[in-house]
């Protein structure tokens, strides 16, 4: 008899795979999980995504690509339940996962991957219920995300904390976006080095791109073109930082008033988790330093059009506290925009210092505004970054990142072959 095509159930639960990046709980995970998706499934191994149902009307399944469906499950009140909440219906996601897979062939997936803990928690379960291998890549981590907190910020609970550590325990394989990361699950969550694998994400070379370049995405969006033009993108949340280039900014305005005529800072995003308050407070904070004439809040926009407000800024800024790493400052780079970015956690490997962009230590405005400074002001110097961003990027497509995964797919199922091998 034909053995069945390899199916993947992929679990990411608190954010949905059909939600717009970069507002809400929906930002570089939804991007990852769905094209290391999209990848997999060309090269021939089914994936099905499983996320909660956040609003009435969903319908079970919906294929997003050839090979690769999210499938809904039910759990709690649609708009009732935060992300932080979540865990309290991990029963309901498993009763709900198993009405799904009672509608299935036996055996259908021959793998789990969850993605971010409370998604692990749920792997968990069905891990040991099926007896199928769990490979889990945790995205952010409350031990990290504690060590550098914004200033105010809440820091996560010790119970998130905790239930990381459950699943890197009861995981066949982690994966790691760099190798800091990796040390850090090692070091902090006591994961064995010979099961924690190195998998950069990567970043959709076909839609960002060089692509007719700055002057043609300034004429599409009705930019300037002697604009001195800074973007943030991500979600409006204390701990991606965009207050630091909001404040670096006043930093350059106050030093150099000549520079304000010219200079436009864009904040590209929308509220999130505990900053849903954020953006408001942002507004207030240009105002008071008086700014609010240079700089512009956008809404968060589709990708296509996000690679044109890439492409017509003079330099993205990425000044985020902690990064596993920073897809915002890859996509950037393969538009041909150099990257200024915080020197934490995975943007040092996202961002080539020096070549692509530039990194800072910490998060003084002044800092950051004497290195932004510095690179406005020398045209040939950002061009010669530029030219660095482009082959940077180019190292990083998601190709690369789907076989990586596949490779650890591969090996974690051979193990268990020879498991039950051994056990006959």
């Amino acid at each position: 008899m034909a053995k069945h095509k390899r199916r993947i159930a992929s679990l990411m639960l608190h954010t949905s795979p059909l939600e717009q990046a970069g507002i809400g709980d929906a930002g570089g995970m939804n991007v990852y999980v769905v094209e290391s998706a999209k990848r997999i499934a060309a090269a021939g191994i089914g994936v099905d995504i499983f996320t909660r149902a956040n609003k009435s009307g969903l319908t079970d399944a919906v294929e997003i690509a050839d090979g690769v469906t999210v499938r809904h499950l039910e759990a709690g009140p649609y708009d009732g339940i935060s992300k932080d909440e979540l865990p309290s219906q991990i029963c309901a996601l498993m009763s709900s996962f198993m009405h799904v897979e009672a509608r299935l062939p036996m055996g259908y997936y021959d793998l789990l991957h969850s993605h971010y803990w409370i998604s692990g928690q749920l792997g968990w379960l069905i891990s040991e219920r099926h007896k199928l291998p769990l490979v889990h890549t945790m995205h952010t981590m409350a031990k990290v995300k504690n060590l550098s907190l914004a200033e105010g910020e809440k820091p996560e609970p010790q119970t998130r904390a905790i239930g990381e550590e459950q699943v890197v325990s009861a995981s066949s394989a982690l994966i790691a976006n760099t190798a800091a990361e990796a040390a850090s699950l090692v070091s902090l969550y006591n994961a064995c080095p010979d099961r924690t694998f190195v998998v950069p994400p990567g970043v959709d070379l076909t839609t960002f791109k060089v692509n007719g370049g700055k002057k043609a995405a300034r004429k599409k969006l009705n930019i300037e073109d002697d604009a001195l033009m800074l973007s943030f993108v991500g979600r409006i949340q204390p701990h991606k930082g965009p207050e630091v280039l909001i404040r670096a900014v006043a930093e350059m305005v106050k030093h150099n008033p000549a520079l304000r005529s010219k200079l436009k800072t864009v904040i590209i995003g929308g509220a999130s988790g505990n900053g849903s308050q954020e953006p408001d407070r942002l507004k207030g904070l240009t105002i008071f330093l008086g700014i609010n004439d240079v700089v512009e809040f956008v809404p968060p926009t589709a990708r296509e059009d996000l690679s044109d407000w890439y492409r017509a800024s003079d330099l993205v800024c990425v000044p985020s506290y902690s990064e596993s790493f920073g897809l915002v400052a890859l996509e950037a780079q393969a538009c041909g925009t150099p990257v200024v970015a915080t020197a934490v956690g995975g943007l040092r490997t996202a961002v080539a210092d020096g070549i692509s962009g530039s990194l800072v230590d910490g998060h003084d405005p002044r800092a950051w505004s004497a290195v932004i400074s510095r690179l406005l002001v020398e045209p040939e110097r950002r061009l010669l970054l530029s030219m660095g961003a482009i082959e940077h990027a180019s190292h990083f497509g998601w190709d690369a990142t789907a076989r990586g995964m596949l490779d650890v797919y591969d090996r974690v199922l051979s193990e268990g072959s020879q498991a039950i091998r051994s056990l006959a």
